[in-house]
């Protein structure tokens, strides 16, 4: 059966699967850059608050999946962000960072309502498994840190792709164009789609950007396979899937 345009962009509309949402709260100017470059880089969308009252007024919104926090903030500090939240009754997760790190310290925010806390300096990559973990908890799902299609898998703690098991090489911004295309397996996702979820682009930079992209990407995941895995929907976009219909 042919679909009309109108009718397939609402199809399309109804399919999406927004990216997470996460609000960052912290006052250290390179600290923040680099915790919101390599968020954005690992497939999460990211606003960013400078001060401890303006990440109160945005937390309020209700409109985040996470919110990441510093302790030590201009204004009002962190614990006090989290204890207005919950007497709000905002359920959303919070994940404390802070340089204070004794035991006292940590109970204090988690007593204050924290769902985890995490001390400074700490490896980028145990930030990655918290907020994954805390989300996986927070939707009550139990859900795999493989994700899998066909023969690939991708590991998503060791950022580590194989598909029949060989070993893939991706770089940071193809794993996250992967990423995004093995969640919403079987679905058609549209240029719009990518350039959002995965360039954080709200706008069309009218080149091939995502065109070349996906062709390195379908090199490494498809060359040598039995059946190819990412397909072109023409007039439409790309999906993932095991077999074309």
């Amino acid at each position: 059966m042919c679909l009309g345009f109108g009718s397939a962009a609402a199809v399309l509309r109804l399919r999406y699967i927004p990216p997470v949402h996460i609000l960052l709260i912290e006052d250290d100017t390179e600290a923040a850059r680099v915790l919101v470059k390599g968020l954005r880089e690992s497939g999460y969308m990211v606003d960013h608050a400078a001060d401890g009252r303006e990440g109160l007024s945005r937390a309020l919104s209700g409109k985040f999946d996470l919110i990441v926090t510093d302790r030590m903030l201009p204004q009002i500090d962190g614990l006090a962000i989290i204890q207005q939240l919950r007497r709000t009754r905002l359920p959303t997760p919070v994940l404390v960072l802070s340089a204070l790190g004794t035991v006292d310290d940590r109970i204090r925010g988690l007593k204050a309502g924290g769902d985890d806390y995490l001390t400074k300096p700490f490896a980028f990559a145990e930030l990655l498994a918290r907020i994954e973990a805390l989300l996986r908890r927070h939707s009550g799902a139990a859900e795999s840190a493989v994700l899998r299609v066909a023969d690939l898998e991708f590991d998503l703690i060791a950022r580590k792709v194989t598909r029949g098991g060989r070993e893939i090489e991706l770089t940071a911004r193809e794993q996250k164009l992967l990423e995004f295309l093995m969640r919403r397996e079987g679905q058609v996702v549209t240029r719009t789609m990518l350039l959002e979820g995965v360039w954080d682009l709200h706008f069309d930079p009218q080149s091939n950007l995502v065109d070349v992209h996906i062709s390195r990407l379908r090199q490494a995941i498809d060359r040598g396979a039995e059946r190819p895995l990412i397909h072109t929907v023409r007039g439409s976009g790309y999906v993932l899937r095991e077999e074309e219909e």
